[in-house]
């Protein structure tokens, strides 16, 4: 039998692994491909667990069921990485996954294009992780905590399969104050190309951004220039929203493109500008940007700018206005447009905003279609996850009766190839184009 170990043995004997049972219905949603368990469906676990370890998932039989990151802080208890029969999670994993991701956009772009996404998180395999590029620049950005402990290996592993010449790291606001305190990371870091350092050890301290973007060096630029369809763009990869630009939205502005010869073009929400840059490429009369944000406009006119040597750019006149969307639209209509673009932030945070979400698109629509010409082209985009494509469709054509007035719906989008939707909650992206 052997005798028991000693107290200073138990002590350096690594921790059992951390085991979970779920709840039945969370069982059936694993089953189904769903990658997150809320700590509400966790109806048994062996011990505590650390940020980021690694959670084994039994069913009630005690069969493996999956795998996933730990986060003892967040209801959102486990992200699955792996469900159905064992796997073991080692470095070689971890490239193959990650080499699978990269494949999955093999052959999407050309040499035109040198901005889009690499992971896109969950849907690739990589829970609560994106990875986008912007020409040499790539941004990483977390959603989840549970990556921290690993942050090293992931740098390493992305340094090693996509030649760069920086990596950005983002962090979702509900983590920073974890990963600052946590792990000494900070919102904007830079890191160098090299994957024989440490991460902690390639951060150049000139862009440690523990509170505010404006501690970043001078020295070192914060956006980054890349290619759409053979346009340039600025992305604010420290400061701008999400990664620095909204590449989810390329499809939809190539079709704007396309509707745009000759029109006088609204950009609602116009954020910096990129409907408004392809439409002008498409031989749009003027386009007119609408936003709340100095910022964002001044952006919008950087943009416009790097493309002047595109004709029809250079020739499409350029209006801003510095306004808050909702107001400007439900005001007077003193201005009226032949293709109006709708594409608000999220309206619906969370499920209980759902039906207010709803009322307000729908508010808006009728406040567009106020202002847009017999002819005109409605655009109208929602990027709220807890708003389905269905109703949002919905809300626009009851808009849209509400005119009196005959139209034909053109089409509708999603998401393109390079974000793609693997379960509910990531299928976000939703867009009508309607014809009055």
């Amino acid at each position: 039998m052997g005798k028991p170990p000693t107290r200073a043995e138990a002590k350096a004997a690594p921790a059992a692994r951390l085991r979970l049972r779920v709840s039945t219905a969370a069982e059936a949603a694993i089953r189904s491909g769903h990658p997150w368990v809320f700590a509400e469906s966790i109806r048994e676990q062996n011990r505590e667990g650390q940020l980021g370890e690694l959670a084994v998932i039994y069913d009630r039989r005690d069969r493996f069921l999956a795998l996933g990151l730990f986060d003892p802080e967040s209801p959102l208890r486990v992200r699955v990485l792996h469900a159905g029969q064992p796997q073991v999670i080692d470095e070689a994993w971890w490239r193959a996954r990650l080499q699978r991701a990269l494949a999955r956009r093999a052959g999407l772009f050309d040499e035109q294009t040198t901005g889009y996404r690499l992971i896109h998180g969950e849907s690739d395999g990589w829970p609560g992780l994106v990875l986008d590029r912007y020409d040499t620049t790539l941004v990483l950005k977390l959603y989840t905590a549970a990556w921290l402990p690993r942050l090293d290996e992931v740098m390493r592993l992305i340094s090693e399969a996509v030649p760069h010449e920086r990596l950005v790291l983002r962090l979702s606001r509900n983590i920073q104050r974890t990963a600052q305190e946590a792990a000494g990371f900070a919102e904007g870091f830079l890191v160098s190309q090299k994957a024989s350092e440490p991460v902690s050890e390639k951060v150049l301290p000139t862009h440690r951004l523990t509170r505010s973007p404006a501690h970043k060096a001078e020295s070192q630029p914060t956006t980054a220039i890349f290619l759409e369809t053979g346009m340039h763009f600025e992305a604010d990869v420290v400061r701008g929203q999400k990664t620095g630009f909204f590449l989810d939205q390329r499809e939809n502005r190539r079709l704007v493109e396309t509707l745009a010869r000759g029109r006088d073009v609204l950009n609602a929400f116009s954020f910096t500008g990129g409907f408004s840059v392809y439409a002008a490429r498409g031989g749009a009369k003027s386009v007119t940007d609408l936003d709340i944000s100095a910022h964002a406009l001044a952006g919008a006119r950087r943009n416009l700018a790097l493309n002047k040597s595109h004709r029809a750019v250079a020739a499409c006149r350029h209006v801003e206005v510095q306004a808050d969307a909702f107001d400007w639209l439900s005001g007077a209509p003193s201005q009226n447009f032949d293709l109006i673009i709708l594409d608000p932030p999220s309206l619906a945070k969370r499920e209980a905003e759902r039906a207010g979400a709803l009322q307000a698109y729908r508010r808006l629509a009728r406040s567009g279609l106020a202002r847009l010409r017999d002819g005109g082209i409605l655009v109208a985009a929602s990027c709220s996850a807890h708003v389905s494509a269905p109703e949002f469709f919905t809300a626009i054509r009851h808009a849209a009766r509400e005119t009196r007035q005959r139209f034909t719906e053109l089409r509708t989008t999603g998401h393109p190839p390079d974000h793609p939707a693997g379960f509910k909650e990531a299928d976000y992206l939703k867009c009508i184009y309607l014809q009055f």
